[in-house]
């Protein structure tokens, strides 16, 4: 009990509402009662008409990320007790929803260019004093949200949150944004709140030794719990001892839009989504990141990018969460500051070219533009890092649709000498991610023809033209088995987005720009 202990190095976190898993759509109080109340209550209620249907499609490759529930039959009675408890314990949310919708068709039936005055009296009680009503410079109607406020009201509740802890299991975990976890005798059921100061004790173990004692009483625990904790402790630490510079710069991959850029003054780290699988190799992992980190940069809301499971191991390592501002109030465009500040990390919110120091550089949020399925969302930034004399552009997933942007970028800020950009050109259609959303119905040609997509090769060609960037690197956009049950990606030799990446590598080649596909571990020194 009072021995030196550290946390083994593949233990996982799995954040957990109502036992769906967590991410911001599904804990942001607006976008989580319209996803818990049109996407995930009908999809456990299509899932109790057929459960066969829905295992069978979860082990289809060709339905692969598609809304089926992956939970064997024997189970069901689970499910119907998990959607009886939400129907029961989470029917503020379900109004709240319900009047979200009756709201948005009561302003477009009756804000029609008139006095909007009238309409306050016809909204949903739900709804009172947390909504404005107004119209842009088109005549358009919209409703928005004070957020802080909902943050408040009944349809935010930390009573929903929870979360598993377990060892990585060697295997692909069912998809995030469909099946629920559900008990299980070697995952340790935590019933505390994402913000618990027990779980940043818990973490920080990886990096200096804790007791059992200690953590025990940190998260509260009961004796039937206790065996399971010790099995996730070790007697030894498992950092690398590079894991630290000492002189020059360095960045390292370590996967889809993961960066690691060091100094010996500091360390940032880009869109952290951290494999804890240490017996495999190609890869870097928990054990390779830097004990403390300046600054952590989040590009934008999407649940591949802003990853919970990975925040909540880094809280108390971490001096700030760089995010970019939201619409304020937009139903679609949550605030990340809110959001992450409400799970208990510290948060620096930026505009367009706001900029950031920490010890030895500097970061300057720059413009992001597209891959948001053409919806009003500006939580979005790309970065530009200035560190150990060198100029990094941290691309993402931004497309190229308007090369003249970067234009502005290097006018503003200069050349830059390595660029990373994300090329998932084909992406997921517009009610993928946003069905649950969508208060008026479209049609699926519509959807199909508003894509989660960055750019193509002609559009990285000339975001690194405009750059002036010498070297390019594109992420390996869920390649990785590692994290297929966030990404949900299928690809093939004829799949476009390879074909378009092979044409990038062409033109960079032709154009003098060093150039590389990534995939696995990574790493530039100088």
């Amino acid at each position: 009990m009072d021995d030196p202990r550290f946390l083994r190095p593949n233990v996982i976190i799995e954040p957990l509402v109502d036992s769906f898993y967590a991410w911001a759509h599904t804990v942001a109080p607006v976008q989580a009662s319209m996803n818990l109340a049109f996407l995930q209550v009908p999809m456990l209620e299509s899932y109790l008409q057929a459960p066969q249907v829905h295992v069978a499609a979860s082990g289809n490759p060709d339905l692969r990320g598609g809304y089926f529930v992956n939970v064997a039959e024997e189970r069901s009675g689970e499910i119907r007790e998990l959607l009886a408890s939400i129907r029961r314990d989470r029917a503020d949310m379900l109004r709240f929803a319900e009047a979200i919708a009756q709201a948005e068709d009561l302003v477009r039936q009756e804000a029609t260019g008139f006095d909007l005055t009238p309409l306050y009296s016809k909204l949903p009680a739900e709804l009172n004093g947390l909504v404005e009503i107004a119209y842009d410079t088109g005549n358009q109607a919209s409703l928005r949200f004070m957020e802080p406020l909902v943050y408040k009201s009944p349809a935010y509740t930390e009573a929903r949150q929870s979360v598993q802890l377990s060892l990585e299991p060697g295997h692909e975990r069912p998809f995030i944004l469909s099946t629920p976890r559900l008990a299980s005798p070697d995952v340790l059921d935590l019933a505390i709140p994402f913000r618990h100061p027990g779980l940043q004790n818990l973490f920080q173990a990886r990096v200096r030794p804790t007791t059992t004692a200690a953590l025990r009483e940190a998260l509260e625990l009961e004796e039937s719990q206790f065996a399971l904790l010790d099995g996730l402790l070790t007697g030894e630490s498992s950092l690398r001892p590079d894991r630290h510079i000492e002189s020059g710069g360095r960045v390292r991959y370590y996967g889809h839009a993961c960066l690691a850029l060091q100094s010996p003054q500091a360390a940032i780290l880009t869109d952290p989504f951290i494999s804890a699988d240490c017996d495999a190799s190609g890869r870097y992992t928990y054990d390779d990141l830097p004990d403390h980190i300046d600054l952590v940069l989040i590009t934008h809301g999407h649940q591949d990018h802003i990853v919970l499971e990975t925040l909540l191991q880094l809280r108390g390592r971490v001096g700030a969460v760089v995010v970019p501002r939201s619409s304020r109030g937009n139903l679609c465009d949550p605030s990340l500051r809110l959001y992450l500040e409400h799970l208990g990390l510290p948060v620096v919110e930026v505009d367009d070219f706001d900029e950031v120091e920490f010890p030895g550089g500097k970061v300057t949020a720059t413009p992001f533009l597209g891959e948001h399925a053409d919806l009003d969302i500006r939580a979005k930034s790309t970065f530009w890092v200035e560190m150990a004399g060198r100029r990094i552009f941290v691309g993402a997933d931004s497309s190229g649709i308007d090369p003249a942007l970067y234009r502005h970028v290097r006018e503003h800020l200069g050349t830059a000498d390595m660029a990373f950009l994300g090329m998932e050109c084909d992406g997921a259609p517009l009610t993928w991610l946003y069905q649950a959303l969508l208060t008026q119905p479209i049609t699926k040609k519509m959807s199909d023809s508003r894509k989660l997509s960055g750019s193509n090769a002609a559009q990285a060609g000339a975001i690194v033209t405009e750059l002036g960037a010498g070297e390019a690197y594109i992420y390996a956009m869920g390649e990785e088995d590692w994290l297929g049950h966030v990404m949900a990606t299928s690809y093939n030799d004829e799949s476009y987005q390879l074909k378009q990446i092979d044409e990038f590598m062409t033109w960079c080649a032709d154009n003098g720009v060093k150039a590389e596909h990534l995939l696995g571990q990574r790493e530039w020194r100088w």
